[in-house]
């Protein structure tokens, strides 16, 4: 039987800063904007969806006297992503 997609990571705009912090330690904010192309806000609110799922950390502090949000993935983040891939695997592979 095939699982379900995690609805969390099923988002577009999720998915893909998901991936982005997947290859790397941790991401700013711009840098996050600048690869996803997406709107301050969508980008901010997409953030605090994952924040609050757990899937990502975000701490918020000052670089040269300016707001700064850096993200990164957790354990937890880093687990329901392997999870979502292999399923995903499972539904092409039955496809």
């Amino acid at each position: 039987m095939l699982q379900p997609l995690d609805p969390i990571l099923h988002s577009e705009l999720r998915l893909a800063i998901v991936s982005l912090l997947m290859a790397v330690k941790d991401a700013d904010f711009a840098y996050l904007q600048e690869k996803t192309n997406a709107t301050n806000g969508n980008l901010g609110a997409q953030i605090k969806k994952l924040e609050e799922t757990g899937y990502i950390k975000v701490r918020k502090g000052y670089s040269n006297n300016r707001p700064q949000t850096v993200c990164e993935m957790t354990e937890k983040g880093k687990k329901a992503f392997a999870q979502y891939v292999k399923n995903l695997r499972d539904y092409i592979d039955r496809g």
